[in-house]
């Protein structure tokens, strides 16, 4: 399992507010039967729109791994899909101003952190960034901060899931796959399961 404590990396800005889960990743793109592949999709139709001029399209942030933007960031519907596009595109950690509660949590038992901060935060983030954008910022899930060279601020993040991440234990799959004894164990004294163990 493994902790999540600080995230060092290049960053790119995704400026604007209620940025939902239909554009992350189109409905046309649920049809897969794994996750492989939905990185090259991520905002596929915001993508075509702006011919060539969305951030995921610009030259100097690929390879970042931080997404900065602003508010309600992930509303819409439900789909898994999206963080899950995210994060194949290679984003390890998103700063916005708030989060839509599902696509939260769809990202938390991911290992991708979302974290809060302020709108002046942010502006000042997508700014900084637009600037330098080969400069690195930290994320700093300890301490709740954030730097990068022009400044530092604190993020927030619900306490459990920061314990989740900190400590390794938002991957409930792997969980199961390290205590496989204990299940075994457990499951022999219930009378009718029959695992065969």
């Amino acid at each position: 399992m493994s902790q999540i404590k600080q995230i060092t990396a290049q960053a790119i800005p995704l400026i604007g507010d209620d940025i939902d889960t239909d554009r992350i990743i189109p409905a046309r793109f649920l049809r897969c039967v794994t996750f492989e592949g939905l990185g090259k999709e991520a905002f596929k139709d915001d993508r075509l729109q702006a011919e060539g001029k969305h951030p995921f399209d610009a030259p100097q942030y690929q390879g970042a791994n931080i997404l900065v933007t602003n508010a309600n960031f992930g509303c819409g519907s439900s789909r898994e899909h999206a963080p899950q596009s995210l994060a194949k595109w290679g984003i390890k950690a998103i700063i916005a101003q708030s989060f839509a509660e599902i696509f939260f949590g769809n990202c938390v038992v991911l290992g991708l952190p979302c974290l809060k901060v302020d709108p002046e935060v942010a502006q000042k983030l997508q700014q900084d960034i637009a600037a330098k954008p080969q400069e690195q910022l930290t994320i700093d899930l300890e301490n709740l901060t954030v730097t990068w060279y022009g400044g530092s601020a604190k993020v927030s993040i619900d306490e459990g899931s920061r314990q989740s991440l900190l400590n390794g234990t938002w991957d409930s799959c792997g969980q199961l796959l390290n205590n496989t004894n204990a299940i075994a164990a457990t499951s022999k004294k219930i009378p009718y399961l029959a695992w065969g163990y």
